[in-house]
């Protein structure tokens, strides 16, 4: 079995914060730049609010994957994936994540995703 380059790249980010876990905007545009940050391409966002001052899920769509979110206000915390593939660097992300969230207390994991034949 000979294995095949990397597809992609994929991070698991969570955030310790107290800082706009619940709001839906800020999470948006930013998720939305992150991406273009990282040289991917915007398809679609789709956000869901659970209630006032409750946590926010949602996913933008790329070209080259996705980046994916959940927030839990309550814990003072966020669960981010970014994969990309392309010449994407998801790594780009990170220091709007710290801005967005007013947080250098993030847990990074990187995955390098691989097909195989």
């Amino acid at each position: 079995m000979t294995q095949l380059p990397p597809a992609g790249l994929h991070l698991i980010v969570d955030i310790e914060s107290e800082v706009n876990l619940s709001n839906v905007e800020a999470i948006r545009a930013g998720l939305e730049q992150a991406a273009r940050l990282c040289g991917a391409t915007v398809l679609g966002c789709t956000m869901h609010v659970f209630g006032e001052g409750a946590g926010v899920t949602g996913v933008v769509l790329l070209a080259e994957s996705h980046i994916s979110i959940h927030t839990w206000p309550e814990l003072k915390f966020a669960a981010v994936d970014i994969f990309m593939c392309g010449s994407c660097d998801p790594h780009r992300a990170l220091p709007l994540l710290r801005e967005l969230f007013a947080s250098d207390r993030l847990h990074i994991r990187a995955l390098e995703r691989r097909g195989c034949s």
